[in-house]
């Protein structure tokens, strides 16, 4: 069986075709999957999704994308993360390769972030793109080690992932790492501890091959989870085993949440 750690059912691209998805997903043998919060005005939608659907689970948080949006405060995120489908704070985190110019207010967003992650003691689900360094220096700074979670869309090299391993941190490959030009990262899914691994889409976008240009899902899951058996030389059962083990220890799930078998 696989879990899907990061997915966007509610967007446009998803969202009117869920009752479809969801029976993909039960054919491709996905029992669950965290929708992930990027913005406040759309998170009462993912959190219905996870109140609806009981192998369905939610983040709360606001995606370092976009500058003009409701900025989230501490004591906002800690009361929403307060219903328990919620498993996560985030999506969170830095991003320097779409903006530019002064990006203070995305770092400071990035540190209200953590302290809500450690007021709530729930883990983080962090996005960085292009700012590794940065990203690594403010969760060292805020004590983003207190709760751990996952350094989501991996796409850095080993010293970031080792950095963040170090921190109790996950990393989660999604659809890029079967991309032809994916040769760097698919090394460092090689190296990672298999009790620090975990599989996402990030659907509905970066579908892997043979997927790739259409529109991702949680089903096609089983094909980030395939590649990652290859590079790592073993069976995709242990790789579907360890990381269904290592979702559930990082949000928290009681394996009885994915039904029987587990």
């Amino acid at each position: 069986m696989f879990v899907d750690s990061h997915c966007h059912l509610d967007f446009p691209e998803l969202a009117p075709q869920l009752p479809a998805l969801l029976e993909r997903m039960r054919a491709a043998d996905v029992r669950g999957a965290l929708c992930i919060s990027v913005e406040l005005d759309r998170f009462p939608a993912v959190l219905a999704l996870a109140h609806a659907h009981p192998h369905l689970w939610a983040t709360v948080g606001v995606h370092p994308d976009y500058p003009d949006i409701i900025e989230p405060d501490v004591d906002g995120l800690v009361r929403l993360a307060a219903d328990p489908r919620i498993r996560a704070i985030g999506e969170t985190g830095l991003d320097y390769y779409r903006l530019t110019g002064d990006l203070g207010w995305q770092r400071e967003r990035f540190r209200v972030h953590i302290r809500a992650a450690r007021a709530t003691g729930l883990p983080l689900v962090i996005h960085t793109r292009a700012a590794a360094e940065d990203t690594l220096r403010i969760m060292r700074e805020e004590g983003a080690e207190q709760v751990g979670g996952v350094m989501h869309c991996f796409t850095e090299d080993w010293a970031t992932a080792s950095a963040a391993i170090d921190m109790g941190f996950c990393i989660s490959f999604s659809g890029i790492v079967t991309f032809k030009s994916a040769e760097s990262l698919r090394a460092v899914a090689a190296q990672v501890p298999a009790d620090r691994l975990l599989i996402e889409t990030d659907s509905p976008y970066l579908a892997p091959v043979p997927y790739r240009g259409k529109t991702n899902e949680p089903s096609f899951v089983p094909r980030v989870a395939a590649m990652l058996a290859q590079v790592r030389g073993v069976p995709l059962e242990q790789v579907a085993r360890q990381t269904t083990e290592n979702f559930l220890r990082t949000f928290r799930i009681p394996a009885e949440a994915l039904g029987p078998g587990v």
